[in-house]
C-alpha cells in the first residue's frame, strides 16, 4: 500500500498542484491509516466500510477535534476515489461516510488600536528594524499567509502601482493591493537597508536575513513575538492573527465579501465567511452595550 501512498501524494502534487503543507498532512494521515491496516493484518480491499468506521472510532477515541476527524475522512475519500479510478480498488468504501459536525470557531484578532502599537515597534535606527516594520505592515497591509510573505521576491512587489504579486495554495498567483503606509516602509526598507543587509550577497528574495539569506517562517515569528512584547499585547500574536485583524477590521468598514475572498486567494467564499461572523458578533455586542432595553 505503501507505495500506492506515494503514487498518490504524486498526484496532488503535480496533477492537482496541492501545496506542499497539504501534501504532508495527506502523506501524515494516510500512513496512520496505513499503520491502522497492518495492525489487522488487512489490505486496502479488505477493510471495507466496517473497517473504516473502525479506523475512525479509533480516531475518535483519541479525542480528537471535529475538525482533524473530518480532515482525516477528506484524506481518505480522495484517496479511495483515486485508487478507485485507476482500478487499484474494487469498489470505495467511503462513498457513505459522513462527516461529523464541525462547531465553527470564530478566528481571533487585534483591535486597530493594538495593530497600531504592534506595527511601531520595530526601531528605524538598524536596517533589521527598517526590514521588521516594512515585514509587519506588508502582513496587516495585504493579509498574506507567511509563506506568501517569505515567498516574496522583489520583482514581486511594485510601490508605485501600490500592488504585490503572492504566490499562494495551490500554486496559483493573485493580485494584492497594499496600502500607503505599506508602501512607505517598503520603499524606505528598498532604499538601503536590504542592500546593507546583504552586503556583498546577491538575493532575489524580499525579506534577508542578516546572514544574506531568506527570512524563515521561525524568523517572522520571532519578530512579531518581539514586537508584542514589547507593544504589551496580553495575547499571543501570529502571522495568521495579523491576517485574520486585515479581513474583519476590511470587513467591519464596509469591504464586500467577494473582494475580500480574492485578496485572501480563498478557493471557496464560504471559507471567507467566517469572517462575518465576526463582524455580527461585534454588532450584537454594540448593540447589548448600548441599546436601553438589550
Amino acid at each position: 500500500m505503501r507505495e500506492h501512498i506515494a503514487e498518490f501524494l504524486n498526484y496532488l502534487r503535480v496533477e492537482k498542484g496541492l501545496a506542499r503543507n497539504t501534501v504532508e498532512a495527506y502523506r501524515r494521515d494516510l500512513e496512520k491509516f496505513l499503520r491502522f491496516l497492518q495492525k489487522n493484518n488487512w489490505s486496502m480491499d479488505q477493510a471495507g466500510p466496517v473497517g473504516i468506521r473502525q479506523y475512525l472510532a479509533w480516531l475518535d477515541s483519541q479525542k480528537l477535534e471535529s475538525r482533524t476527524l473530518a480532515r482525516h475522512i477528506v484524506s481518505l475519500r480522495q484517496f479511495y476515489r483515486y485508487q478507485r479510478r485507476e482500478a487499484i480498488v474494487s469498489a470505495d468504501p467511503t462513498e457513505n461516510l459522513e462527516s461529523p459536525r464541525i462547531w465553527k470557531v470564530l478566528p481571533k484578532y487585534l483591535g486597530i488600536e493594538d495593530v497600531e502599537k504592534l506595527l511601531a515597534q520595530p526601531a528605524l535606527d538598524h536596517p533589521s528594524g527598517v526590514r521588521d516594520r516594512a515585514m509587519l505592515e506588508l502582513l496587516y497591509g495585504t493579509g498574506l499567509r507567511v509563506s506568501e510573505l517569505t515567498g516574496l521576491r522583489v520583482p514581486d512587489v511594485n510601490p508605485e502601482a501600490g500592488y504585490v504579486r503572492a504566490l499562494g495554495k495551490g500554486n496559483k498567483h493573485r493580485i494584492v493591493p497594499v496600502g500607503q503606509h505599506a508602501v512607505m516602509a517598503l520603499e524606505l526598507y528598498l532604499s538601503g537597508p536590504r542592500a546593507k543587509l546583504l552586503g556583498k550577497r546577491q538575493s532575489a528574495w524580499l525579506f534577508v536575513n542578516r546572514r544574506g539569506g531568506r527570512l524563515t517562517r521561525q524568523g517572522v515569528w520571532l519578530v512579531l513575538t518581539r514586537s508584542a512584547k514589547l507593544a504589551g499585547i496580553g495575547q499571543p500574536v501570529s502571522p495568521h492573527l495579523l491576517r485574520h485583524s486585515f479581513a474583519t477590521h476590511l470587513l467591519a468598514r464596509g469591504a464586500d465579501l467577494r473582494s475580500l475572498q480574492m485578496m485572501l486567494g480563498h478557493s471557496d467564499i464560504s471559507t471567507t465567511q467566517i469572517y462575518t461572523h465576526v463582524v455580527t458578533s461585534q454588532l450584537k455586542e454594540i448593540y447589548r452595550r448600548y441599546h436601553p432595553r438589550a
